[in-house]
């Protein structure tokens, strides 16, 4: 069913049909034994959700890991760097074997299946290959928890213009993660970085950043001990930084083979792989290799490290002198931990820490009441922050393990200039999630704000300004980006896909989009093109060219807010889970979810932003003439944007249904 079915069909058809993802995880013991991940406990304790149990990568582990991915790598004459990271994103180790690739190249197969002639955006990029074997790392870990475990596999299926991407899967909506690789970015504000020979409080506080975002390259798997996830493998070998175009065939792909070797005794259960969690009826993808295919495994580091490769610096990653062990999640070392009672009310709460005690996105009001007259107030950030979280814990989760488990996201609310307003959390939701909900946030506020045309047409990356025009000719609407409408995440989504309705071969791409013969996870658009030069700076820095400077921890050039801030400090993002906040038919802020099923993400922002509301007086959703979904897109028949979806059967206390309705 194409985006007009979607836009046709009758709510319980529409919520049915998008059991879709945000979020993962998994769990086994040391020795590789499955344990079956405890399920929530029942309403009425002071918990609602089981405690975090801080497990953590040694330096020991970390030896066993790369020996084993080596020994394989050796076996299949495949050498290759490889990387291993912990939970929060710290570099433990980069080994590169003699003979590895040091260079790689981001794929330029377009939708169509052939190289673009002229790459754009983010295609054919020339990168060292440490780069990629970190973003692999990074990714398995991010993506992955102790309710599922995704991997870069995992990762290419659910970002590509169909799901499930396959030659006869033509028709079918867009990944349901569509656009989440360009999260973590190295410019992020949020994500924080590595300081070459610092060993003090907050050396190792996470979430840190990526390379280069999220990769869909196969490669990259998650490690776990005692059914905790904490970290993750990538390697690097071949030099082609891709995607998986076809899941209808098994690939022998050796970089996977030896991403899987290196997890053994690491490894999350079989029960809560990807591979046992259908998503819109399909299966999805875990790993191609397989463990019956490997060759016995080898373990001795210390018979590998200076003779078959070595441990090598990486600039603003790793320093390459010593294996580093991990870093407990949970703890306050780690950047994330249980709030205080001070910080936030209810006890499962995590929130971002600095890693001296205090909370980095403490709640507090909006500091544009130059623009909006009257900002939102610490009181009303709390309430919606509160009511979402309330949200959250009553619903039933979409990809998570066992059945019938609780929602896990982040909350991130933002002011119209995107200034971060308060981040919390559930305390075992995927860590990917926490860039993604502050990014899905400031995209709704950026979107539905007056100044929107105006910041994209001041912005000189190259390509930027044509997008409002284009949007403008596409809507039919001379005044569009100029705040009259509400734009949820899903309905600049839908803007955002290479085929207009998603899907549909033949249809022409949205506005905010590349046309399909041209189109890549590289190259999506609005979304690549304003970060294109901050992945190109920080590439050079990385590098260690002479005297080049590390990109700004500020993605976008698009004109800085009153204060210096840029409203999209991170990056936008492109799939569903935010609504922005109005007091009347003024814009005051936004709310994004990011952590489980797309409709779930849009339940918990759409219910926390109108119970907040309820809760102190006077703010809420947009008010429904404004919404997104008033907007007819004159295709065919006409097409209308969406503005939320809310899901099927979404709590796990009631039979409720139709949640969103009339609201």
């Amino acid at each position: 069913m194409g985006l007009r079915g979607f836009l046709h069909a009758p709510t319980g058809v529409v919520a049915a049909l998008s059991l879709s993802l945000a979020g993962c995880g998994g769990g086994s013991d040391s020795s590789g034994g499955s344990v079956t991940p405890a399920p929530s406990p029942t309403p009425g304790a002071s918990r609602l959700y089981p405690t975090v149990a801080q497990e953590s990568l040694s330096a020991a582990d970390v030896q066993t890991v790369i020996a084993q991915a080596v020994g394989e790598a050796q076996a299949l004459n495949y050498p290759a760097v490889i990387a291993v990271v912990d939970r929060v994103g710290n570099v433990l180790a980069v080994f590169r074997m003699n003979g590895a690739p040091t260079r790689m190249i981001t794929s330029s197969v377009t939708g169509t299946g052939a190289k673009n002639p002229t790459p754009i955006e983010l295609q054919d990029v020339d990168l060292e290959a440490s780069m990629g074997a970190i973003a692999k790392a990074v990714t398995a870990a991010y993506l992955s928890s102790s309710g599922n475990a995704f991997s870069t596999r995992t990762a290419s299926m659910i970002v590509q213009e169909h799901f499930p991407p396959a030659p006869n899967t033509p028709g079918l909506e867009a990944g349901p993660l569509f656009g989440v690789q360009l999260s973590q970015l190295p410019c992020s504000d949020l994500n924080t970085r590595y300081v070459a020979g610092n060993a003090g409080s907050g050396a190792f506080i996470g979430p840190k950043r990526s390379p280069l975002g999220l990769a869909a390259d196969p490669g990259g798997l998650p490690l776990y001990k005692n059914g905790v996830v904490v970290g993750g493998i990538g390697v690097m070998a071949d030099g082609d930084y891709g995607f998986d175009r076809d899941v209808t065939n098994v690939d022998g792909d050796p970089e996977e083979y030896s991403a899987l070797a290196g997890i053994q005794g690491f490894e999350p259960p079989a029960d809560i792989r990807a591979d046992k969690i259908p998503v819109d009826g399909s299966t999805l993808r875990f790993s191609d290799a397989r463990v019956e295919g490997l060759h016995p495994l080898k373990r001795d580091y210390a018979a590998i490290v200076n003779v078959v490769g070595t441990l090598v610096p990486v600039n603003g990653y790793f320093d390459g002198k010593a294996i580093v062990p991990g870093t407990p999640y949970g703890t306050e070392a780690s950047g994330f931990r249980y709030a205080t009672g001070a910080e936030f009310s209810n006890p499962d709460a995590f929130v971002l820490t600095d890693g001296a005690g205090n909370d980095r996105y403490p709640i507090k009001g909006g500091g544009d009441g130059a623009d909006v007259g009257q900002p939102l107030t610490a009181a009303e950030v709390r309430a919606v922050l509160e009511e979402a979280f309330k949200v959250m814990s009553r619903a039933r989760a979409q990809i998570r393990r066992p059945l019938d488990s609780r929602a896990q996201v982040s909350i991130s609310v933002v002011d119209t200039y995107g200034t971060a307003l308060g981040v919390v959390r559930g305390p075992d939701a995927p860590l990917f999630g926490t860039d993604v909900s502050l990014q899905k946030a400031r995209t709704a506020a950026f979107f539905s704000n007056k100044v929107a045309a105006s910041q994209l047409q001041g912005d000189l990356d190259a390509g930027v300004p044509a997008f409002v025009q284009a949007v403008r000719t596409f809507l039919g609407d001379p005044t569009a980006l100029t705040g009259a409408k509400a734009f949820a995440d899903r309905s600049g989504g839908n803007l955002s896909r290479p085929f207009f309705p998603d899907g549909e071969v033949g249809r022409p791409n949205g506005p905010f989009s590349e046309p399909i013969d041209q189109f890549n996870p590289f190259a999506t658009g609005l979304q690549a093109a304003l970060i294109k030069a901050d992945i190109v700076q920080h590439k050079v820095f990385v590098e260690g060219a002479l005297n080049a400077r590390d990109v700004k921890q500020q993605c976008t050039n698009v004109p800085d807010a009153p204060g210096g801030r840029k409203r999209l400090a991170n990056g936008i993002q492109i799939f569903p889970g935010s609504v922005p906040i109005y007091r009347g038919t003024q814009l005051v802020g936004a709310i994004g979810i990011s952590g489980d099923g797309i409709d779930q993400d849009d339940m918990i922002a759409f219910l926390g932003a109108h119970n907040g509301g309820q809760k102190v007086g006077s703010i809420g959703n947009a008010p429904k003439d404004m919404r997104a979904d008033t907007i007819v897109v004159n295709v065919g028949e006409g097409v209308r944007l969406r503005y939320v979806n809310c899901p099927f059967a979404p709590f796990l206390d009631t039979s409720e249904q139709n949640v969103c309705e009339g609201l």
